[in-house]
């Protein structure tokens, strides 16, 4: 059977921590900016741990070497 292939778009947006948590980039900051409020623009700072139910899909189907 052949190796698994990593998807190279997920590879660009995860990364796992050490105990196999999703990390990812928060949404909602690229434009519009003047609509949103200065609590959720400094909130959305850095990066953040994906859900589990949806770290699971990424793990399984996007980073399956990790």
């Amino acid at each position: 059977m052949p190796k698994m292939k990593t998807n190279s778009s997920a590879k660009k947006r995860f990364r796992l921590t050490a105990t196999g948590k999703v990390r990812m980039n928060v949404a909602f900051k690229r434009h519009n900016l003047r609509k949103r409020s200065q609590k959720m623009k400094r909130h959305a700072r850095g990066t953040t741990i994906m859900a589990e139910t949806d770290a699971k899909f990424v793990r399984k189907h996007f980073l399956p070497n990790g």
